[in-house]
């Protein structure tokens, strides 16, 4: 592969995670307006149509047992973001809850080793206690206790990375765009059924709050999939793994821009702590990245 071609993917990588930043963002504010349950189910659901759409011509030759696998991983993906956008309901800090659902990167290969019997590289091993203390100062930051949202960031990072787990063993005959679509869209279903049973909808919706969810569901959802997709297509994935790890870093920056968060010193060692033990666990990865260089 071209250097050339390793410079754009990773352009746009970075990019793509500059859209996961500003998600957490049009997400927050489209909350304004719009239940947590429903507005993810919406907003997936309208997502995951787009990528239909534009990945069609990937969907001939599906065979049930595939999407029957692609629906129970995207099943997993709606609990995770159930969690997710209840956290960022409640959540007085978006950094701090953006570093805490990151935390599923290094969790992914101890749910493998555990569930799925497999031999994770010694530096997870490294990253682990590393993402503890990390936690450990959050909760200083807070009075040596937890808010409701930041529990629910974890669980959040927790079933990400149980999710991961399932998507590594999927069948590779599936294209990443149609396991994407079908992910989303069975996601979205379960969270608007949820939603029915527990939720209110207004009886109006302004164009502020509408504009928020068009911008969650075309720029930070389906825009960024699409990006995503192509980016991973022209890099190793290595590359593209360690790139991603940027998404705490922007959603930490964009909220204290447009809310004028701030953390504390322990939130900010907190947070620290756990980047370096996301950059520990794909310690391979980096070195590969490093070597080839």
């Amino acid at each position: 592969m071209k250097q050339g071609s390793h410079l754009k993917a990773e352009f746009i990588l970075v990019f793509v995670t500059v859209l996961a930043g500003l998600g957490w963002i049009f997400s927050k504010e489209a909350l304004a307006g719009l239940p947590p349950l429903f507005f993810m189910g919406a907003r997936f659901l309208v997502a995951g149509f787009i990528l239909v759409l534009a990945g069609r011509r990937f969907f001939y030759g599906l065979v049930w047992n595939d999407i029957k696998k692609a629906m129970l991983v995207g099943l997993v993906m709606g609990v995770a973001m159930m969690f997710w956008i209840s956290g960022l309901d409640r959540a007085s800090n978006l950094g701090v809850g953006a570093f805490i659902t990151s935390l599923g990167v290094v969790l992914v290969p101890v749910f493998g080793r555990f569930i799925f019997k497999d031999h994770p590289p010694k530096s997870i091993w490294v990253a682990l206690p590393v993402a503890v203390a990390g936690l450990a100062f959050l909760a200083l930051g807070n009075g040596v206790s937890y808010e409701v949202a930041q529990l629910l960031f974890l669980g959040a990072a927790l079933t990400f990375a149980f999710q991961f787990n399932l998507l590594s063993r999927l069948s590779t005959r599936i294209h990443v765009l149609v396991l994407t679509a079908i992910q989303l869209m069975v996601a979205g279903c379960f969270l608007l059924l949820l939603s029915v049973f527990s939720e209110d909808l207004p009886g109006s919706v302004s164009l502020e709050v509408a504009g928020w969810f068009l911008a969650s569901a075309l720029i930070a959802t389906s825009l960024r999939f699409l990006l995503q997709t192509y980016g991973q297509s022209l890099t190793p994935t290595s590359h593209a793994a360690v790139i991603m790890n940027l998404e705490p870093v922007w959603t930490s920056l964009f909220a204290a821009v447009w809310f004028s968060e701030s953390m504390s010193q322990q939130q900010l060692v907190g947070c620290g702590l756990i980047f370096l033990a996301m950059l520990i666990s794909r310690w391979t990865q980096i070195r590969a990245i490093f070597t080839a260089s």
